[in-house]
This record gives structure tokens, sequence and C-alpha cells, in this order.
């Protein structure tokens, strides 16, 4: 194979993983999006506690970020930590076992908040492809269809 041919072709395959990578962060207070970086520019929503987002770049204390609807805007960098949640796309079924023939365990609507209960940083690093662990905080927990979540 030519040099050039196997350059290009490692290029392609180190953009796919990188799109794959995307970073996540979760809105630790109460906040405001705005639509450029500055508390000055202006005001497009209020977020709760707990809303994942996902982060496109970041810039001397603002980080521009996107969330589950695909709003994107600028949140202050100190508003978000590091905690995993996830927010559930559209309704979905939360099972005993990664499998859609296992046992329900409980519904979750959309937008409900689940915390992540596995060490996975990456939908393709769950510990069961195609799923993630999960918990409610009212303390039920099981297995989500990667494909309904925000935030992995």
């Amino acid at each position: 194979m030519k040099p050039m041919i196997r350059i290009f072709l490692g290029c392609l395959v180190f953009c796919c993983f990188a799109v794959q990578a995307a970073e996540f962060r979760t809105v630790e207070k109460t906040t405001v999006m705005y639509d450029g970086p500055s508390q000055k520019a202006r005001a497009l929503f209020i977020y709760g506690a707990g809303v994942p987002v996902e982060m496109v770049s970041s810039i001397e204390g603002w980080n521009k970020v996107r969330d589950a609807q695909g709003t994107i805007g600028w949140l202050e960098q100190s508003t978000l930590g590091h905690r995993r949640l996830l927010q559930v796309r559209q309704r979905a079924e939360i099972r005993a076992q990664p499998s859609d023939s296992a046992p329900l365990v409980f519904e979750a609507d959309q937008d409900v908040l689940l915390h992540l209960d596995e060490a996975a940083t990456s939908a393709v690093d769950t510990l069961t492809p195609g799923w993630a662990r999960v918990r409610h905080e009212g303390g039920q927990s099981g297995y989500i269809r990667i494909d309904r979540i925000f935030g992995l």
C-alpha cells in the first residue's frame, strides 16, 4: 500500500474514533445558558442541577455546550461537574438484565435523569454493548438501551 494512502486511512480511523468520544458534563447548580461566553450575552435558558450537556469547546472560564435537544450555548465552567447523569431521550424501559426479553424493572419518561451505575466514559465502553447500567434516584436500578439516553 502506498504511504500516502496508509496515512490517509490512519487519519480517517482516528477521526472516526474521535467523533465517537464525546465529553459530557453535568450541570451542578441552577445556571443560565447564554448565546455567548459572557454574562452580558443574551440568556437562552435556565438549567436546573443534574442536566447533562455535551462539551463542544471552552475558553476563559466558559464552556460551549450542547443539550439533549440540540441547543448550543455557553455555560460558566464553574457550574459544571464530572458527575455522570443521563437524560432519557424518549420513554424507556429499564430491564433487570441487558436484554429486551429480560424482566422490566421500571419505565422512565422522557427527560427523567438517571445515574450512570458503571464506570463507562462513553457509549463504546459500557460493560454490555448497546446497554448502560443505570440507577434511579429512588434506588431502582437496571439496564437501559443506549439509544434511549443522552449523556454517554
